[in-house]
C-alpha cells in the first residue's frame, strides 16, 4: 500500500496537471457545520440520492423544484405520517418521478429521521458527528434503518450532503484492487472493514480527509 503522496503523484500523472488534481478535490464540512443542518435537507437529500439511481440526474436536477414542492419542503414530520391519499396524489403528480416505490422512500426514512433525532437531537447531528474511524458504521446504520439507502445511493448522498467520505466507484474499487487493500469489490464484512483501515491509515499518515483520499484514488486510475 503506497502513500497518499505517492497517489497524489500517480493522480498528476494520470491528469497531466497538480492544478487540474488539486481544484478536482471537493470541499468537506466540518462536523459542526452537518449538525447545523435542518432535517429537511436530510430528508430532501437522502431522497434526491434515491431518486438519482438508476435515471438521468440531469432529469432529476430539473424537476427538483417539482420535487421540493410536492413534497412541501421535505418536513420529516409531516411525511412520516404519509396517507395514502397522499401516495396516490404523489404518483400522479407530474412534477416529480413517479415512481411508487421511491416515493413511499420518503415516507420510511422520515420515519428514521425522526427516531434518530429523538435520541441525537437531530439526525444531521448524529451523521456530522459519527466518527471517520468507523464510516462503514454509519453507512451500515443508514442502510439498515432507512430505505433505499445501501450501496451508492447512501454514499453519493453523504458526499452532496459535504459529509466527509468515500464512494466505492468503479476506480477507487480498481485503485484499493491495485494498493492490495481488497481484491475485487467489498461487499463482505471483512472487506469493508479491509477498506476501513486503509482509509484509517492513509487518513492518519497524510492528514487527508475520506472524501479527499477517495478523490485521489479515483484520479489516479483514470
Amino acid at each position: 500500500m503506497r502513500t497518499m503522496d505517492e497517489i497524489f503523484d500517480q493522480a498528476v500523472l494520470q491528469k497531466g496537471d497538480e492544478g487540474f488534481v488539486r481544484g478536482w478535490l471537493a470541499a468537506v464540512k466540518s462536523p459542526d457545520e452537518i449538525a447545523a443542518i435542518p432535517d429537511d435537507r436530510i430528508l430532501a437529500g437522502m431522497t434526491r440520492a434515491i431518486f438519482q439511481a438508476g435515471f438521468s440526474w440531469k432529469v432529476i436536477d430539473r424537476k427538483w423544484d417539482g420535487f421540493e414542492d410536492a413534497f412541501e419542503g421535505f418536513n420529516p414530520v409531516r411525511w412520516k405520517y404519509m396517507s395514502d391519499d397522499d401516495l396516490d396524489a404523489l404518483v400522479s403528480d407530474t412534477r416529480i418521478v413517479r415512481n411508487g416505490q421511491k416515493i413511499i422512500t420518503v415516507r420510511d426514512n422520515a420515519i428514521m429521521i425522526c427516531d434518530l433525532a429523538e435520541k441525537y437531537d437531530s439526525t444531521a447531528a448524529c451523521i456530522g458527528h459519527w466518527p471517520n474511524e468507523n464510516y462503514i458504521g454509519l453507512l451500515d446504520m443508514l442502510k439498515k434503518n432507512g430505505s433505499r439507502l445501501g450501496g451508492a445511493s447512501c454514499q453519493y448522498f453523504l458526499r452532496f450532503l459535504g459529509r466527509d467520505s468515500w464512494i466505492m466507484s468503479r476506480d477507487v474499487i480498481a485503485a484499493l484492487i491495485r494498493e492490495g487493500v481488497i481484491d475485487k469489490a467489498p461487499t463482505s464484512k471483512k472487506a469493508q472493514a479491509q477498506v476501513q483501515a486503509a482509509f484509517n491509515q492513509w487518513s492518519s499518515d497524510s492528514g487527508m480527509s475520506l472524501t479527499h483520499i477517495s478523490q485521489l484514488l479515483a484520479l489516479s486510475v483514470g
